[in-house]
């Protein structure tokens, strides 16, 4: 008899094993859920607050400006405000969602059909071609991971993504992504970005700009505007058709938008303003407390006289050899600083760094130190052979012109006429002088002295020659005229020291005096730039410095040329190249400036009498036979007014005039005592 078929809808053996199959597989699902739970669980008390995300710096970013505002160096790996969410363009936005993660608003962090498409394409080509990742993922992976394709980093970016959705809002996260995600060019966040390639905040940026902006973060490098204009620009379009085919956009709106005609910031800085900011910005230490918060640093730096300083030093220097210059403006503020041929292939900034032998500027000293001592311009000198201590200097030409006055012996930098000067009012003296004008580094004593023997620095001649240019008046380098936070806020701003009487204004005129004469008909008329100009050429043995330091319309520069290993240069000569670069240089810096005349008409004071008391006794009272008076003594008269007594210069005068601390003088060397012209 025929055995019947399964009675009671019995179940078939294929039916039997899909069932435990799929009750299995139910259950692994719910099991792996209940772990991804309990990872998300940990995970979620792991991951900072939202304000504590918002308060963790990516490190502080300094931007450095120009005089002018212009953007001159940006340090750091951000710049930006932290911007709310409802503060960014609502194109901002779209934008980004648009074109990063489309469904950022419907999945739980990650997003399963971008996944499944990304492993498609990743089996399809052998490697990772197309990412996956959400929002939320690559916000994780900024904060907490690397960007190491491994599928361990990735199990870990899927767990704090979907914390992170458990733990903030969409908006939130949104807010955080946008405020964090690297966009190139060193800028964190959107803010950042902004003010790296537009020069302005996010709050205004229009469709256009938030489209180059959304393209970056795809290859930041590739894509940034600073980098490669082309391809940001190409990258943009691409953005603005994926934002149309989401609908958050019209096709009007989209044929409107113009990604080429978009003003990018671009990198404005000239490569010698390094010179100039890697020398103003360890200032930054000593000037303020604020060491995380983004701040802007206005700088002193005028860039079209920066732009001619750098052009007269790349042109006019000796083949084989290097230049620097330095402008200073009537209040010290640098204007302009150069400090090599090249700041790529050398960044030694000879401007405020190199010691070298300013040779006959250094005369500078040895006339003011004498016409503070009695000696007027007209007064006769005599050029003539002189050896003293064992050293005869010698002329340029090895000719004596014999008695000529002492505006002549300047004008053609007469050396023999400045090494009487010296051995008369002393060495010392001279190098008192030179401390009081702002020099720091070591000074001989001995007889070359008065010929430049003594090295020094560039801007520390061009400061002692600003102060000649300040009647007398102390002249203090400063580069950094304010600091302000992001906002606006100022924290530092520059308060001009007090300034010093350094000689009385009659010795500052008849030293400027003498100094027009030397361009106007003496060793510096390379330098004549059609206005009245003060200034006096250096030149060292053997043609291995030459110098032109002078001022004009109340700027002061100083130009320097020369070898770095100190070895000759051909037609090297003060009057030469370093003359006709400053005054290539100064036409420039000078021409929107007004002509100004210099203050040369001073009244001197009158001479003592020879038979006055000898140095160190009292002076008396006499009648008109020459017998003494009883009484008290009378004063010595050492001003115009004959009222004042001038502050004794020791070297508490001479610290509080260069506004320094006792003990602080940079080291320096002597080489062998030159025969400047």
């Amino acid at each position: 008899m025929a055995r019947s078929h399964a009675k009671g809808g019995e179940v078939s053996p294929m039916r039997l094993w899909f069932m435990r199959a799929l009750k299995a597989g139910i259950a692994l699902a719910l099991l792996g859920l209940l772990v991804l739970g309990i990872f998300v669980a940990i995970a979620r008390g792991e991951i900072d607050s939202f304000e504590d995300l918002k308060a963790s710096p990516n490190g502080q970013m300094i931007r450095v400006r120009a005089a002018d505002g212009t953007v001159i160096q940006s340090i750091g790996p951000s710049f930006g405000r932290w911007l709310n969410i409802n503060d960014l363009p609502k194109d901002m936005k779209d934008a980004m969602v648009a074109v990063e993660d489309r469904r950022f608003f419907y999945h739980p962090g990650i997003d399963p059909y971008g996944m499944a498409r990304s492993f498609w394409v990743r089996i399809e080509r052998g490697q990772w071609a197309q990412g996956g990742s959400t929002i939320t993922q690559q916000l994780a992976r900024n904060v907490y991971l690397n960007n190491n394709r491994e599928w361990g980093r990735k199990i870990r970016e899927i767990i704090l993504a979907l914390a992170m959705e458990t733990k903030f809002s969409k908006e939130q996260i949104l807010e955080l992504y946008l405020n964090k995600v690297y966009f190139g060019g060193g800028a964190y966040g959107v803010d950042a970005a902004s003010r790296k390639f537009f020069d302005h905040g996010a709050e205004t940026l229009d469709l256009a700009e938030s489209a180059i902006i959304a393209g970056l973060v795809k290859a930041p490098s590739h894509y940034s505007p600073t980098a490669d204009a082309q391809a940001a620009i190409g990258r943009a379009g691409v953005v603005i058709e994926v934002m149309q085919d989401a609908g958050m956009i019209t096709a009007e709106q989209a044929a409107s938008v113009k990604p080429a005609k978009v003003k990018l910031a671009g990198d404005k800085a000239q490569d010698s303003v390094r010179y100039f900011t890697d020398w103003a910005l360890p200032q930054l230490e000593s000037l303020i407390d604020e060491t995380e918060k983004p701040i802007d640093v206005w700088t002193t730096l005028d860039l079209g006289m920066q732009r001619a300083g750098t052009n007269a030093i790349k042109n006019g220097v000796p083949a084989g050899a290097q230049g620097a210059l330095v402008t200073l403006d009537r209040d010290g503020a640098v204007r302009a600083m150069v400090g090599g041929t090249d700041y790529a292939k050398s960044n030694y900034n000879r401007a405020v760094t190199a010691l070298r032998q300013p040779g006959s500027s250094w005369k500078l000293f040895v006339y003011l130190t004498a016409i503070e001592g009695g000696y007027r311009p007209e007064d006769k000198v005599e050029d003539k052979p002189v050896t003293i201590g064992g050293w005869t200097p010698k002329n340029s030409g090895g000719n004596f012109a014999g008695e000529i006055t002492l505006r002549t012996a300047f004008s053609y930098s007469k050396n023999t006429v400045a090494a009487q000067l010296g051995e008369e009012l002393g060495t010392s003296s001279i190098s008192n002088m030179a401390r009081r004008f702002g020099i720091t580094t070591p000074i001989s004593t001995g007889p070359a002295m008065v010929l430049g023997s003594s090295e020094t620095r560039v801007i520390e001649m061009t400061r002692a020659f600003a102060s000649v240019a300040a009647r007398g008046r102390s002249v203090t380098p400063y580069a950094i005229s304010k600091v302000t936070t992001i906002d606006g806020d100022v924290i530092y701003k520059h308060k001009p020291p007090k300034q010093v009487q350094l000689v009385e204004d009659y010795v500052a005129g008849a030293m400027t005096d003498l100094m027009q004469s030397a361009v106007a008909g003496g060793t510096g008329g390379a330098a004549q730039i059609g206005r009245p100009v003060a200034g006096k050429t250096g030149t060292t043995s053997s043609n291995k410095d030459g110098w032109f330091l002078g001022f004009s319309s109340g700027l002061t520069t100083g130009v320097w040329m020369g070898r770095d290993d100190a070895r000759p240069v051909g037609n090297l000569q003060g009057g030469h190249a370093p003359a006709r670069a400053w005054g290539n240089y100064m036409r420039i810096a000078v021409a929107n400036r007004p002509v100004e005349h210099f203050a040369t008409d001073v009244s001197f004071p009158e001479r003592l009498e020879e038979d006055t008391a000898a140095e160190g006794e009292e002076e008396i009272l006499v009648d008109e036979n020459g017998m003494p008076i009883e009484g008290e003594p009378l004063p010595t008269v050492h001003s115009p007014d004959d009222a004042i007594e001038p502050e004794q210069v020791d070297d508490e005068f001479i610290d509080r005039a260069l506004g320094r601390n006792r003990g602080q003088v940079d080291p320096g060397s002597v080489e062998d005592e030159p025969t400047p012209q």
